[in-house]
């Protein structure tokens, strides 16, 4: 009977469960964080070489 009764304690149990879902949503938040992370990655270095192309030709006093 004891069996019994430990082994419907640990199917009601859910504490373990809940960790395991917060386990596997972070993992797909930080995949999913690191494929945006690279998608964009070549787009932003073009982006701040151009910004920084820009900003060296900038004269402040063109015609003065």
């Amino acid at each position: 009977m004891k069996l019994l009764n430990l082994i419907a304690r640990f199917r009601k149990d859910e504490d373990g469960a809940v960790t395991v879902d917060f386990v596997v949503l972070t993992a797909g938040v930080v995949v999913v964080a690191i494929g945006l992370a690279t998608f964009f990655s070549g787009e932003l270095a073009d982006l701040a070489t151009q910004i920084s192309a820009d900003i060296g030709d900038y004269d402040p006093d063109p015609g003065l």
